[in-house]
Formats: C-alpha cells, structure tokens, sequence
C-alpha cells in the first residue's frame, strides 16, 4: 500500500501527474528540503520550516507550486488571487518547467526563513 505522499502524485491524470512528479524531485533534490503529508496535500520544508506544496488550480487545471509567506516575495510570476499569505507558481504542462525560475523563487524563500 502507498503512503499519502506517494499515493497523491499516483492518483494525478496527465499531464499534471508526470509535471507535479518533476517538481517533487527537483524540491526533494535539495539538500535542506524534506516533504511532509500536511493538510491532506504534499509539502515541503527547509530547514524544518514550511516553505511550500504542490497542487492543482481548480479553475485552470495546472499544477502550481504555493509558496508560504509568499505576500513577502516579491516576483512578477507569482500569483496572489484571494490568498492573504501564500501566493503561488502557475506551471503549464506544455512548456519547459521553468527549473531557474522556481531555484530563484526558492532562493527568495529561504532568504525570509534566515
């Protein structure tokens, strides 16, 4: 039997299964980042600390990296809609996963958690 984590990518159609499995690697790639189960969706910690998770826009059906205290990022692709704390990274499944893009962000990220 799966675990959560394992079951939740499992259980994506693709194209968003294959692009939310590539996100997961490179996040899990980082040394300082671990995943945890967490209010029923995949997220991700550095340094013991929440720093984002992955899911689906429920309007636009895209995978999308959410970033926690992502109102203290400041970058012309993240999207804040009606979230007051966390804003998020919209990924088209058919384009290029913007690999730099996200390591900037990810940057921006762990700069707040020093």
């Amino acid at each position: 039997m799966l675990n959560p984590l394992d079951n939740y990518f499992e259980q994506k159609d693709e194209p968003n299964k294959s692009c939310l499995q590539y996100l997961r690697s490179l996040l899990i790639g980082y040394a300082e980042i671990t995943e945890h189960w967490k209010y029923g969706m995949p997220f991700y910690y550095h340094k013991g600390k929440m720093i984002c998770y992955l899911w689906i826009h429920k309007k636009l059906h895209q995978p999308y990296i959410g970033f926690v205290d992502g109102n203290k990022i400041n970058h012309e692709d993240l999207l804040q809609e009606k979230r007051a704390r966390m804003k998020i990274l919209l990924i088209n499944h058919l384009e290029d996963i913007p690999q730099q893009k996200i390591n900037l962000i990810l940057n921006l990220a762990f700069a707040l958690r020093r």
